[in-house]
């Protein structure tokens, strides 16, 4: 099953290479994906219901972290190719790219799904590896417009992130010293359960020196303050449906790979250490991000922001730790996904009708495009994190958290965080939304497939801010057990 799952995308890649026509390309996307979205749920069911899985010597494997990856991998994707139909189609119809370029498009948007699927079920220290793919395959994504600024945003996110995996890697050489400290130059068992079961024999200096590397490298990536300064260039210059991928799915493979190195630390030196630094570099994401997203004129940029913000709460709610921060930390990593994705989403189209990213140019948005605006609307309260919608639920969980294991301070300072930053992106989302559309803005949607996508996305958040089916509970506790 894991190996078919990674098949797919490198088959749909292949065979976009060949498609001669617009229509073959898109027809050839959406089968691709709408595949591996099937495989990726067998993969999660077979999963959750026999437990851990493991293929080609070892080698790959998929445990409940990995499923849980792997669904919001697999979910957005899907969605994402399903709404790039309508997006790149406009691009290539008012001349934006040729047939070329959509054809590189959809290619590498594939080979990006690959990687990141990669990085789920990879069970060993070569994770790395597969994050740096990560890189990799999405810069052409970024490129795709071939504009100086796209450019330049493909350079500063592929050289700070090579730096940032340059970390990761002396992070994973460290950990791979300590492990041949206890089982010898003969020892060849590096996979992820093996070296949790042995974590506890590790050099804890060596640990914690590793651990530092690791959080520094692939925090990087995860867009952690002060790393995080690649971030808004590329999720600005970037298509929209690439910047959905790179803000919903791609963080949180980067996550994945912190959280990972956490439990084996944490079974070596304790949770304390690394519980500490997460808490110290979600605080500090949250504290940075919430100026910029108050002042920004870009709306792009300030999803972008957004991201660094949210990529905090999930750090302060893996270093609270516990049942409850742990359970909301996974939670908000798919909350943030699906809702992350629609804003983006609605900022596409935006984007098409308005024909520009600064906030103050856009206005009337409701009265101008009547689906999307109500989209806007409903995306603006849920990332900010207002009921009904599910990350009010994930954010909740982390806060009670965090005053439940004694971080009174940190609580209160993340509250008003949040609290601020509500008041100044829905300045923002009510400047967009609300008043007169300016001159010359026609009344009507700009797509139909967008539409489908985005209108999913909202039943995923709406219905999981009122009700987690029992199902969807049981899977995420099971990677908490995993991941205590």
């Amino acid at each position: 099953m894991i190996k078919y799952l990674l098949l797919l995308p490198i088959i749909t890649a292949l065979l976009g290479i060949v498609a001669k026509t617009q229509k073959q390309i898109e027809t050839i996307s959406i089968i691709g994906s709408a595949c591996t979205l099937i495989f990726g749920l067998a993969l999660v069911s077979e999963v959750f219901r026999y437990g851990t899985i493991n293929t080609w010597e070892n080698i790959l494997f998929a445990d409940p972290f990995s499923a849980f990856l792997v669904l919001i991998v697999s979910l957005v994707g899907f969605i994402i190719s399903v709404y790039s139909i309508d997006y790149m189609g406009h691009e290539i119809q008012n001349g934006v790219i040729d047939l070329k370029k959509l054809k590189i498009y959809y290619v590498f948007f594939h080979l990006f799904m690959f990687t990141m699927l990669l990085v789920g079920v990879t069970n060993s220290l070569i994770l790395w590896i597969a994050i740096e793919m990560t890189t990799l395959f999405s810069v052409p994504l970024i490129t795709i417009y071939t504009k100086k600024t796209s450019i330049e945003a493909a350079w500063k996110y592929l050289i700070i992130c090579t730096v940032g995996i340059t970390f990761a890697l002396f992070g994973t050489i460290l950990t791979y010293y300590a492990t041949i400290q206890v089982l010898g130059e003969g020892g060849s068992e590096l996979n992820w359960a093996s070296l949790l079961a042995i974590a506890d024999q590790f050099d804890p200096t060596l640990m914690k020196i590793a651990f530092v590397f690791i959080l520094v490298g692939y925090g990087t990536k995860v867009g952690f303050a002060p790393m995080h300064t690649w971030l808004p260039d590329a999720h600005s210059e970037a298509p929209s449906p690439v910047s959905a991928l790179l803000s919903g799915v791609l963080l949180n493979c980067a996550m994945y790979g912190i959280i990972r190195f956490h439990t084996i630390t944490s079974a070596s030196v304790g949770t304390e250490f690394t519980s500490n630094l997460l808490i110290m570099f979600g605080l500090l994401s949250l504290g940075i991000a919430t100026p910029f997203i108050i002042m920004q004129d870009d709306y792009k940029r300030l999803l972008a922001y957004s991201s660094v913000e949210h990529m905090g709460i999930i750090a302060l709610g893996f270093g609270f730790g516990g049942v409850l921060g742990i359970f909301g930390a996974l939670f908000h990593m798919f909350n943030h996904a699906v809702t992350k994705s629609l804003m983006f989403s609605v900022a596409g189209n935006i984007l098409h009708k308005y024909e520009t990213k600064k906030i103050y140019e856009v206005s009337g948005v409701v009265k101008s495009m009547p689906y999307t605006g109500p989209m806007l609307v409903i995306g603006g309260l849920a990332i900010t994190g207002s009921p009904p919608f599910s990350i009010f639920l994930s954010e909740f969980t982390i806060l009670a958290a965090g005053f439940s294991q004694g971080y009174i301070l940190t609580s209160v300072l993340v509250l008003l965080f949040i609290i601020t930053i509500f008041v100044g992106f829905f300045n923002h989302i009510n400047r967009m939304a609300f008043s007169k559309p300016p001159e010359g803005i026609t009344v009507g949607d700009v797509s139909r497939w967008s539409l489908g996508a985005m209108l999913i996305l909202i039943v995923l958040i709406t219905v999981t801010g009122v009700y987690i089916p029992p199902q969807f509970s049981d899977m995420i506790m099971q990677v908490v057990d995993v991941v205590r």
